[in-house]
């Protein structure tokens, strides 16, 4: 799903702290440690297999979501069938389990009423995540888009503050400060340059409160499905498309699907599940770029990606970017990494001093 870099990236996080995913490989299994090169070159094959699914699936979505040739206005659609997808492959793989390798693992799946409403919550937010997500890349370039919706981090220290009562650095404060300022200086070049969709903006700024959001809700519902990442992702997908349908007709995309004059061509349906597949795939890459490196590189390759797509992106569809505008880029991935870096020492102090405070310890949760 696409938003699924995103998404199921803080929801895999926080479960592959806990509970192992069944689909991961323990790394070590045995007590005995790879060789050094083996290891090397697995974890290289890894952080790639990350950047080529999250880039791909990027550019997947903007030629569906916004493609001239496709002339398909029908973003809500696009979301229901990968959300659809991702269902269906997480059911697919569970009923395979019984078959052994490499399914063997996964828990049974079945659709308990009770469960799916407690899990209803979440599966608003979720879906404001992932339509907001896809609007904002149906309206703005691949190459603002990380800029976009760069204020993810930003929000998660404004709602651990509100909700969590969870105080931060000012260190990682001022890291925010650069997101913001490369935040607002792109919007301002974008609009020097006349690319500038307000829209595109809002649906940035809402995926980045629903992103946060998203993780916050997820610690929550957890517990209901037992801690499974598997059963929460294939719950929140089933009430998704549920909930889609209502918003399909509503917004005439029924209609529109009607008119759509490649609506039997198989191009189109395979474009359609191979960007689902990926939507699906960003997931368990995701999981294992985490376990074979560790959360913190798992966000500096996220922040490295981020800028080799906007590179990509600006050679692909021949923009000319100014320097401002990529100054706005810089800040933005700056300000990330430097975040990132900061709460990586932070964290590695409390874990070293055991004595260390409790407000410091709560100023390690952002």
């Amino acid at each position: 799903m696409s938003g699924a870099q995103l998404t199921r990236t803080g929801i895999l996080r926080m479960a592959l702290g806990g509970a192992a995913d069944p689909l991961l490989p323990a790394e070590g299994e045995g007590g005995r440690r790879a060789p050094f090169l083996l290891r090397a070159l697995r974890i290289a094959v890894v952080v790639c297999l990350y950047w080529f699914t999250s880039i791909a699936m990027v550019f997947l979505n903007k030629y569906l979501l916004d493609s001239p040739s496709l002339r398909l206005n029908a973003p809500i659609f696009v979301t229901f069938f990968q959300c659809a997808l991702t269902a269906a492959l997480c059911l697919g793989l569970s009923l395979g389990a019984a078959c052994g390798p490499p399914c063997s693992g996964l828990p049974a799946l079945r659709l308990d009423p009770k469960v799916s409403r407690s899990v209803l919550p979440l599966s608003a937010v979720f879906i404001g995540m992932v339509t907001s997500n896809n609007l904002c890349l149906k309206h703005v370039g691949v190459a603002f888009y990380n800029v976009g919706r760069s204020l993810t981090t930003v929000f998660n220290v404004l709602l651990s503050y509100l909700l969590l009562k969870q105080t931060t650095s000012l260190y990682a404060l001022l890291a925010c400060g650069a997101i913001i300022g490369g935040f607002w200086l792109g919007v301002d070049q974008e609009g020097e340059e006349g690319t500038l969709s307000w829209t595109g903006i809002f649906f940035g700024i809402l995926a980045s409160l629903c992103v946060s959001l998203n993780a916050i809700y997820t610690k929550k519902v957890l517990p209901v499905v037992d801690g499974s990442i598997w059963r929460l992702t294939f719950y929140n997908n089933v009430n998704a498309c549920v909930l889609f349908f209502p918003l399909m007709l509503l917004l005439g995309e029924f209609r529109t699907l009607y008119h759509f004059d490649k609506l039997g061509s198989p191009s189109f349906w395979g474009m359609m599940t191979l960007g689902g597949v990926f939507g699906f795939a960003i997931g368990y890459v995701t999981g294992l770029q985490i376990k074979f490196t560790s959360p913190l590189t798992h966000n500096v390759s996220g922040t490295a990606k981020a800028c080799a797509q906007t590179v990509l992106a600006v050679i692909y569809f021949e923009d000319t970017k100014s320097f401002l505008w990529w100054t706005s880029n810089l800040m933005v991935l700056g300000g990330s990494f430097a975040y990132t870096w900061v709460k990586g020492l932070e964290m590695r102090k409390v874990q070293e001093d055991p004595n260390v405070k409790i407000n410091e310890r709560n100023e390690t949760g952002v």
